[in-house]
C-alpha cells in the first residue's frame, strides 16, 4: 500500500510533537459521558493527524473520536483514535496508543496502532503485519489452557455485565490468566504479534478497533462479532485471535451472550 510508510512517520510525528517530553501535561480534561474522556492532546493529536491525512488524500472522510473532520461517501475514509487509552493517559498508566485505519471503498486496507511509550508501531497492508520493521505472527498455541486472554471490561453500557462476567469466569478457571490494559487497540496488537492469544469487548467504537482488527486479520489471525459475522468495526463487539483459541472462545461467548 503506497501510503503505508508515509502514514508510520506522520504517527512519530504526532508522538514526537504531543508526546514526548509533555506526556500527562494536559490543560484541559473534559467529559463527554458517563467514563468517557478527553484532554486537549487528544484534540490536538487529532487535529493534527486530519490536516496531514487531509494532505496526503485529498479529499478522503474522517471518522474520529473528537469529531474532527468531515465524513463524506470519499473513496478513501479514515478512522482515527488519537489517543486509545486515555484512562490510562490522565492517570499515568503508559498503556495508551494511536490508533488508525485506512479504508478504501468500505474495506480496510492498513491499520495503524502505535504503542507510544514502548515506541511499538504495529501495522499492516496487503503485505503483512508488522512490528516497527519486524514481520509478526498470532499466537501458534493450540491449547485453551495455554492460553492469555485480554479483555476491557465495560465502562458506560452495563447492559451486559452479567454476560460478561460469566465468560470472564470460564476464562479465569481455564487459561493462564485473563489481563485488561486498557486500551483495545494495542490489546488487538498484542493479539497480532502474539503477546495475548485471543480478545474480546463489547461497547466499543469503530476508531477503537478498526486498525487494529486489521493487524490481526493480516498477521493471520481471526476477527468477528458476538454473532460470528463481520459487523465488527461498527457494531460494538469483537473477538479476535489465533485461529486455535479463538474458537472455544467464541463458543464460550455465543453460549452465554445469546447474541440474535
Amino acid at each position: 500500500m503506497k501510503y503505508s510508510a508515509q502514514i508510520q512517520a506522520i504517527l512519530r510525528e504526532a508522538k514526537e510533537t504531543f508526546l514526548d517530553n509533555t506526556s500527562h501535561q494536559f490543560t484541559q480534561l473534559d467529559t463527554k459521558g458517563l467514563n468517557q474522556l478527553v484532554t486537549d492532546i487528544d484534540v490536538s493529536i487529532e487535529k493534527f493527524l486530519v490536516e496531514k491525512f487531509l494532505q496526503l488524500i485529498p479529499g478522503s472522510s474522517i471518522i474520529a473520536e473528537e469529531q474532527t473532520g468531515v465524513q463524506t461517501d470519499a473513496e478513501y475514509q479514515w478512522i482515527i483514535d488519537p489517543i486509545d487509552g486515555t484512562t490510562n493517559f490522565i492517570h499515568q498508566v503508559p498503556v495508551y496508543s494511536i490508533s488508525v485505519a485506512l479504508q478504501q471503498n468500505g474495506s480496510t486496507i492498513a491499520g495503524f496502532v502505535y504503542e507510544v511509550n514502548r515506541d511499538e508501531l504495529f501495522w499492516a497492508d496487503e503485505t503483512g503485519a508488522f512490528m516497527n520493521n519486524q514481520e509478526i505472527h498470532v499466537s501458534k498455541n493450540k491449547l485453551f489452557s495455554d492460553s492469555l486472554i485480554a479483555t476491557g471490561f465495560p465502562y458506560y453500557e452495563f447492559g451486559k455485565v452479567p454476560e460478561y462476567l460469566k465468560v470472564l469466569e470460564f476464562c479465569m478457571k481455564n487459561t493462564r490468566g485473563v489481563r485488561r490494559l486498557g486500551s483495545a487497540a494495542v490489546d488487538l496488537a498484542y493479539v497480532a504479534c502474539g503477546r495475548f492469544d485471543a480478545f474480546f469487548e463489547v461497547g466499543l467504537s469503530a476508531w477503537d478497533v478498526a486498525g487494529g482488527a486489521y493487524i490481526v486479520k493480516q498477521a493471520g489471525g481471526k476477527v468477528f462479532d458476538f454473532n460470528n459475522s463481520d459487523n465488527y468495526i461498527f457494531g460494538g463487539e469483537i473477538i479476535a485471535g489465533s485461529n486455535s483459541i479463538v474458537e472455544t472462545l467464541a463458543k464460550e461467548i455465543s453460549r452465554n451472550f445469546d447474541e440474535k
